[in-house]
């Protein structure tokens, strides 16, 4: 287990100094029509426990040039043993920034590269749909997209809806629901916390999929700072 106690260090070195990003993220699958805030960077790292199966994820991402986030990072998985078992890479731009009480959408263009499974690397893309509600209290999601594998060269479309919704000055309570062509759709539920308000955020979720066939728990973190990329 060296790599992953070794991951675990660098999330909690991170956390005396590292970038930030904008709002939605972890711990919804769903994606917002928002960014990391410009010159800022984020770190969102969690971890996922389903039966005989617990994966710990990273993905630290930055916004350079004011409407390009790019985030690099990857997972281990412990199914017996640890190893590295995804690599991915994402570009997500806005071309509609979110407002409050408006509506915002962007796109998102990616790889992710599952190194023990057989048709390797897939490529997606989607557009993510954001509405404002109430002042920002209430904020609504819709995901529309494509993946492609390149080993098999099968293409589905993809989609999600979520919402967060604002329990109290630091919490809030997040529902989706998610899925990709003909498979069952995804469900999950969960509530965000800022520890550090727009510093540092936890997170917790229960997901199932809508015939009972798969649940799961997870435990995040969110890492945010200010502009530092100038």
């Amino acid at each position: 287990m060296p790599a992953a106690f070794a991951l675990q260090a660098l999330l909690l070195g991170l956390l005396a100094g590292l970038p930030a990003p904008a709002q939605a993220a972890r711990p919804m699958v769903t994606d917002d029509a928002r960014v990391v805030d410009p010159q800022s960077c984020q770190m969102e790292s969690w971890v996922r426990r389903e039966h005989g199966r617990t994966e710990l994820w990273a993905l630290p991402g930055c916004n350079a040039t004011g409407n390009l986030e790019l985030t690099v990072g990857g997972a281990l998985r412990n199914e017996g043993s640890t190893h590295l078992s995804a690599r991915v890479l994402q570009g997500k731009t806005l071309l509609r920034p979110l407002q409050t009480n408006d509506w915002g959408w962007g796109l998102v263009v990616g790889t992710v590269q599952e190194l023990h499974a057989g048709n390797g690397r897939e490529w997606y893309a989607y557009a993510p749909i954001s509405h404002s509600l109430a002042d920002d209290r209430l904020v609504l999601h819709l995901n529309l997209g494509w993946a492609r594998e390149q080993g098999s060269r099968a293409g589905r479309a993809s989609w999600g809806l979520g919402s967060e919704t604002q329990l109290g000055t630091r919490s809030w309570l997040v529902a989706e629901a998610f899925g990709r062509g003909s498979e069952t759709p995804q469900l999950q539920l969960g509530v965000r916390y800022w520890l550090v308000p727009e510093r540092v955020q936890i997170d917790t979720t229960y997901g199932n999929r809508a015939d009972g066939g798969q649940r799961w728990l997870s435990i995040g973190l969110r890492l945010l700072s200010p502009a530092w990329l100038r």
